[in-house]
């Protein structure tokens, strides 16, 4: 009788472990978008917020605040060859992506070289470059969204898009 009495308690331990595990999905799924421009493979990935309500920037986010665009840990941009984003050269590599919201005046888009970050930490030492897009009203967007809209044989449109507000970046590729 002891025998099966002990089966029995570790069958109960085991299932009780296996559904204590058992994890509900995260409120903010990862996302992963990627486009390719010519030779250039252009990959993000990010965690994607969902608003559920919330009133969105100057509120749950503040304007003039560094902020990286995403949940959980920060947001990550990699191109595979050089590219130009607003005009402005970077290098091939994989990138932090941060961002300090202006409201409707042009935005600070900051690309780091320490990209494996939580998103609460911003390492200002490893600053690569920083351009300006201005913001845009777009359609309501509940879960944050990057996409490419318009891609060209050397150029593409990289979007941000979370609530109203879209954040437009052209980049250029080589030719």
């Amino acid at each position: 009788m002891r025998i099966p009495m002990t089966f029995a308690s570790l069958v109960a331990v085991f299932v009780f472990a296996a559904a204590a595990c058992a994890q509900e999905p995260p409120a903010s799924q990862h996302g992963t978008v990627s486009q390719s421009v010519n030779t250039t493979t252009i990959t993000l990935e990010f965690d994607r917020p969902v608003l559920r309500g919330r009133s969105l920037f100057g509120q749950l986010i503040d304007y003039d605040v560094i902020w990286t665009p995403g949940a959980n840990r920060a947001t990550w941009v990699d191109f595979s060859a050089p590219v130009r984003v607003q005009g402005q050269e970077l290098a091939a590599g994989r990138y932090g992506l941060w961002t300090i919201p202006h409201g409707d005046e042009a935005w600070e888009i900051i690309f780091l070289s320490e990209w494996d970050a939580h998103h609460s930490y911003f390492a200002r030492e490893t600053e690569v470059l920083r351009v300006e897009a201005r913001a845009e009203h777009g359609a309501h967007m509940e879960v944050l969204a990057f996409y490419f809209p318009l891609v060209g044989p050397y150029e593409t449109t990289l979007r941000f898009h979370w609530g109203e507000v879209v954040v437009p970046l052209q980049i250029e590729v080589g030719r």
